[in-house]
């Protein structure tokens, strides 16, 4: 579904992204994991066009991406879940997800989705009409995978969605993760600094370092590997 071929991208002349090349089928959940400052979200942030690349190829479905506007990515089929959340704080649960559907014209579709959500999130039902920023941290992060699903995505992009969350509640969102990519057979690529947790729901794994893709592999055999588990597992 997804192919990135040598990529290349700058901050300004800082070199962010050092010629990664990765791939991602329909309806895996892949994850990139990594330090901080590793090159993570510079990656997610090249794939839907907010970091255009200076040069490779970015291929969703066979088309080449790298370079599009966001919107136009969006319009395709991408959706991103940013690290930090950045819901709307003064829209309320309803608008927010509104603005995830911004879009889309099927107005039955959209009812339908936002009836589903709140099956997965049934928080967000009973607080529908409240403003988005008098949600507690976790409720956010709950709001802002569901705005990005109200876009009805292939592939959902998602930036550290366990940071600053309670162990409990981490598990919570990992367990809808796996539930979004089994009922709606949506691809997912997750970035994560919470490696076991990842490791454990995702099908395959990129080990990033310094902006290159240092190792891949299936995540049991990652999950496995000496470095991996030093690194990352603090095993």
């Amino acid at each position: 579904m997804l192919k990135l071929s040598d990529v290349q991208t700058f901050y300004g002349n800082l070199q962010a992204l050092k010629g990664i090349s990765l791939e991602i089928g329909e309806a895996e959940i892949i994850t990139l994991i990594g330090a901080n400052g590793a090159g993570k979200s510079t990656t997610l942030m090249t794939i839907c066009g907010v970091l255009p690349p200076r040069s490779g190829e970015i291929l969703f479905n066979g088309e080449n991406i790298a370079g599009s506007d966001p919107d136009k990515i969006v319009g395709l089929g991408i959706s991103q879940v940013p690290e930090g959340r950045r819901i709307f704080p003064y829209l309320t649960v309803n608008e927010n997800l509104d603005m995830g559907a911004l879009l889309r014209r099927d107005k039955e579709g959209m009812r339908s989705d936002k009836e589903y959500i709140f099956t997965l999130f049934p928080i967000l039902g009973q607080r529908k009409n409240q403003a988005g920023g008098t949600l507690s941290g976790g409720e956010q992060q709950m709001l802002a995978i569901s705005r990005a699903l109200m876009a009805r995505p292939k592939l959902l992009l998602l930036d550290e969605p366990s940071l600053g969350l309670a162990p409990l509640l981490v598990h919570q969102i990992f367990e809808i993760i796996k539930k979004i990519n089994t009922e709606n057979k949506t691809t997912i690529f997750l970035v994560e600094q919470n490696a076991n947790m990842a490791l454990r729901i995702a099908h395959r794994g990129y080990v990033m370092e310094n902006g290159r893709i240092s190792l891949s592999d299936t995540c049991a055999n990652l999950i496995q590997n000496e470095a991996v588990r030093k690194a990352y597992l603090g095993i």
